[in-house]
């Protein structure tokens, strides 16, 4: 079972990608199309894959694979239009909750919960402080979606938070050089946030587990 544990995982990723396509469709008011569709799939499927092999049959593994799913969505929402929407970031705050509370209460463990509260709140701190001073450049939605984050990987350690935290600065960094070098983007342009802060906890996600 813990062989095939990878496959199924991601044919449920598989399974996910279309609603997860059509959620951010929604936001992003666009129409369908199949070269999205497939890669939203292939995309979903291989990083749920990813999660089962680095995970295993833990627990942990459906509270980390929501992480994913969500991860999926608000990178595309965010890279389309530059918002996090709270009714997906603030309704994942309760669900990581719901899925990580059962997890501690099995392991007799409530060190890790608590460390997750801590780590929410202060990615969340963290945050506000930098959107506060950045003059536009940190958006509320990326203070919301650190809280979120916080949760997630405070529940795996202090080491996975920092790591996550500075993956994703170092990420962001090196897609603005990259958008810059090649004359796509200004020094005075906007770049969305959000994904590179979801792809540097997922980073961190797989190393800390």
């Amino acid at each position: 079972m813990t062989d095939a544990l990878p496959v199924l995982v991601g044919l449920a990723g598989l399974a996910a990608g279309p609603p997860i396509d059509l959620l951010a469709r929604w936001y992003l008011r666009i129409g369908a199309s199949c070269l999205r569709y497939a890669l939203v799939a292939a995309g979903t499927a291989a990083l749920y894959a990813i999660l089962a092999v680095r995970l295993g049959p833990s627990p942990a593994l459906p509270a980390y694979l929501y992480l994913g799913g969500v991860a999926v969505v608000l990178a595309l929402i965010d890279a389309g239009t530059h918002r996090l929407p709270n009714t997906i970031v603030l309704t994942s705050y309760p669900v990581g909750a719901l899925l990580l509370v059962p997890v501690a209460a099995g392991r007799g463990e409530w060190g890790p919960l608590v460390r997750a509260l801590l780590g929410m709140v202060a990615l969340s701190t963290v945050y506000l402080l930098l959107a506060l001073v950045s003059r536009g450049s940190l958006g509320y939605g990326d203070v919301k979606l650190a809280g979120l984050l916080g949760l997630y990987l405070g529940f795996l350690g202090w080491p996975a938070v920092w790591l996550g935290t500075l993956a994703g600065f170092l990420l962001a960094g090196l897609a603005a050089g990259a958008l810059l070098a090649t004359g796509r983007a200004s020094r005075g342009s906007a770049i969305a946030f959000g994904p590179y802060m979801l792809a540097g906890a997922l980073l961190a996600v797989l190393v800390s587990a």
